[in-house]
């Protein structure tokens, strides 16, 4: 319409450009004169009219823009629900001043900044998968995706979001925009254990454990008698083993991730030396699980070479009912450890009540003990209880020559830590521990009792002996 109007114009004041001053294109004749003007005026009336609606039409409209924009503006400094856009790469395009409230994050902060700043690359596809899920088939928009994003300082956030796709444009990216809000308490708490529950049943389904096993050597001849197998997980976000087994428990599927965790074991123990006994860690409800002796008869390990380590974190409210279950176990070769002895009353309370083959001393009790006289002395009497009750005493977390050395001196019978060995995962080390002696280099040090400068007033220890032979007294 501008356009026409503008051509209008241009054409009108041409044609009074040349009655002005080109007389003889239009006739002499004075009616014909008056009438070739009152045209032209009309014209230039005309278009002067359209120009001026033209001129109030866009003052209302950047009026209305201007009054938006402040709307805008308003919501975005004061509103509750945190005001959103990120572009097609994923990165903070605009941000409402809500973010800090709820993220810890100034708006400032985010805009510019990749979107994996709140959420995790898990969390992110999860979101994903919920949009796409939530979204209507016939339009862009999304509602009620929940969403767990994570605060400045680190901890969990759960959120609601709605949004809708934003199509490329010329000169600008596509993206997504939308608004977020905080769940109460007891949604988000809701929403967390599905989320665990997702994840940990993700784990179980596919199979994302591996195995790594840690050797245990005889202190008196150095050689590896046994592995502890340690789980590890296939995570994007690298959490530890103690972290999923505590999410799986808090969600009701403790024994379910204990039984993969086993089964994976139990696969990657069949390149393990046959003269190398494995220890596995259950929790005692898993040993009450009527799926375990099942499990264990199809082992590939037979049971005379299976260890089941028992620590002091998870409590035992019936020890007669634990010792009746694993009494049949026992018979035929099972043996039993507790872990973590000497860090708690709870694990002498399980030595006590569960009469184990092996006690293994926590690395609490370890760390230092070549200079602190109490522990020293409660190695020395940890020492004479395993052998009044006819227990193995293995020493947990050897990290130094120094607590090598010590413990070989209060009469310990082996010992285990990154000294000695570190976990891992390559079947080639696991064969490498059945060479002999293990008089080879660990960590860059000696690893043999004697061997080592600060071993050479211990060179005379125990042998080894099998679990089932009590030392005499």
């Amino acid at each position: 319409m501008a356009r026409i109007l503008a051509v209008q114009a241009m054409f009108a004041l041409g044609m009074a450009a040349c009655l002005m001053f080109l007389p003889a294109v239009v006739p002499a004749h004075p009616g014909v004169q008056v009438l070739a003007g009152s045209l032209l005026l009309i014209l230039l009336a005309a278009a002067s009219f359209g120009l001026r609606r033209i001129a109030r039409a866009h003052r209302r409209e950047r009026t209305r823009a201007r009054s938006a924009l402040d709307l805008v503006d308003t919501v975005l400094c004061t509103s509750r629900e945190w005001l959103w856009a990120v572009d097609d790469l994923g990165y903070f395009t605009i941000s409402s001043s809500a973010s800090e409230a709820l993220l810890g994050y100034d708006a400032s902060e985010l805009i510019g900044k990749p979107c994996t700043l709140v959420i995790g690359a898990e969390d992110l596809a999860r979101a994903r998968e919920s949009r796409k899920s939530a979204q209507d088939a016939d339009t862009t928009l999304w509602t009620g995706v929940v969403v767990r994003c994570r605060h400045r300082d680190g901890s969990t956030v759960w959120m609601e979001s709605s949004g809708r796709t934003s199509p490329a444009r010329a000169g600008q990216r596509g993206g997504f925009q939308g608004t977020s809000r905080l769940l109460a308490p007891g949604t988000a708490a809701e929403s967390a254990a599905d989320h665990s529950r997702a994840r940990v049943r993700e784990v179980i389904d596919r199979q994302l454990i591996v195995t790594a096993f840690q050797p245990v050597r005889d202190l008196g001849s150095g050689n590896v008698i046994g592995v502890e197998a340690l789980s590890r997980f296939v995570s994007d976000d690298g959490a530890t083993a103690d972290y999923w087994f505590d999410e799986a428990a808090a969600v009701g599927l403790g024994p379910e991730l204990e039984f993969a965790a086993l089964e994976a074991a139990l696969s990657a123990a069949r390149q393990i030396p046959a003269n190398m006994y494995l220890a596995l860690n259950l929790s005692p409800a898993t040993c009450l699980d009527h799926r375990l002796p099942g499990l264990l008869a199809l082992s590939p390990v037979p049971l005379d070479r299976i260890v089941l380590e028992l620590t002091e974190h998870h409590e035992v409210a019936d020890y007669d009912h634990l010792t009746a279950e694993l009494a049949h176990l026992r018979m035929q070769g099972l043996r039993l450890a507790v872990d973590d002895a000497g860090s708690g009353f709870a694990s002498m309370r399980h030595i006590v009540h569960l009469r184990p083959d092996i006690i293994k001393l926590d690395r609490s009790l370890i760390a230092g003990i070549n200079d602190d006289i109490g522990q020293h002395a409660l190695g020395a009497a940890m020492v004479a209880f395993a052998r009044q009750i006819g227990a193995t005493l293995i020493a947990e977390g050897i990290e130094t020559a120094a607590e090598l050395a010590a413990v070989d001196g209060l009469g310990m019978t082996a010992g285990q830590g990154y000294y000695l060995g570190r976990p891992t995962i390559q079947p080639e080390e696991w064969a490498k521990w059945a060479a002999g002696p293990g008089n080879r280099p660990i960590n860059g040090e000696a690893a043999v009792p004697g061997s080592d400068p600060a071993c050479s007033d211990h060179a005379s220890f125990p042998a080894y002996r099998p679990y089932n032979q009590a030392s005499p007294n």
